[in-house]
């Protein structure tokens, strides 16, 4: 834990940004106009996207120029994970797409492995602001608004009572009081799943009452985010996989998370390669793929 002292009025957070530079700038042009007195970035700045060091370039910069708090998330452990942990034969290309960032980021992977799993503030009042990058009880354990109040207590106990829990990792926004405890899930700057592809932070507003919270989404240039899946390498060089995640952001709807459980095992043991566990799913969801540009 990193303790701060939270003397703002003001809080911008954004999570969740997976490599889409455009939507991180549309996002930080927004928080520059709304002026906080505090940004925070609450992880998976990395990963999943075209264009991770042009992202962890800028978020580095608004660090030291803005004094930004930037915190990891399961991506950048992801990430992480090949300076210590290299994979061979098809474990390497079930993680190619991670193998790639790292690549990526190898300068910079230091600074990356610096940052900490999760911060800790207060508010004018004294009152706990915790953020982590999903809940308490892990970094993909996530908060989502389908889940009941005695869902949500579990995964931030022990509560900051009186206080604000702030989380990302589901890519879907939720603000909800629990108990004594502001509950706000930010979305995603980057890979929004919630069906609406604007990325999206939460702005967080101290007042005579405490803490008020609102969703703020935005436009941006999504075919030019596409057109970077291509012009990086990312498509060509990261495998087929990057097909599935341009899909994401195009339609704002999760998938990686179910093609994962369906297909891991059967490409680990060889039953499918990746190319043809794509082509299945592809299959089965024509209707994410039809519309997609393609390279040219």
């Amino acid at each position: 834990m990193i303790p701060e002292t939270c003397p703002p009025m003001k809080l911008a957070v954004l999570a969740d940004i997976h490599a889409n530079y455009r939507g991180l700038l549309a996002v930080a042009e927004d928080i520059a106009r709304w002026q906080p007195d505090l940004t925070i970035v609450a992880g998976d700045i990395v990963n999943r996207g075209p264009r991770p060091l042009d992202c962890w370039q800028f978020v580095r910069a608004r660090q030291q120029a803005d004094n930004w708090l930037v915190m990891r998330g399961n991506h950048e452990d992801y990430v992480l994970s090949h300076a210590w942990e290299p994979r061979r034969g098809l474990e390497a290309e079930f993680h190619r797409v991670s193998q790639w960032t790292y690549e990526r980021l190898r300068p910079v992977i230091h600074e990356i492995a610096g940052l900490p799993d999760r911060l800790q503030l207060r508010a004018p009042d004294g009152s706990e602001v915790r953020v982590l990058h999903a809940s308490m009880r892990h970094n993909r354990d996530g908060i989502y608004p389908e889940n009941s109040d005695a869902e949500i207590r579990e995964r931030i106990a022990p509560a900051p009572q009186d206080g604000l829990f702030l989380t990302g990792h589901t890519h879907r926004p939720l603000i909800r009081q629990v108990d004594e405890t502001l509950v706000v899930n930010v979305g995603s700057a980057g890979v929004p799943f919630d069906r609406d592809p604007r990325p999206g932070y939460a702005q967080l507003t101290w007042g005579a009452d405490g803490w008020q919270a609102r969703i703020v989404r935005v436009d941006y240039d999504l075919p030019a985010a596409q057109r970077d899946f291509f012009e990086s390498g990312f498509c060509e060089q990261a495998g087929p996989l990057t097909r599935l995640m341009l899909s994401e952001m195009t339609f704002a709807h999760s998938q990686l998370y179910g093609w994962v459980i369906k297909y891991r095992d059967s490409i680990l043991n060889g039953t499918h390669t990746m190319a043809s566990a794509m082509q299945e799913h592809i299959q089965t969801h024509p209707h994410l793929y039809q519309a997609l540009p393609q390279p040219s």
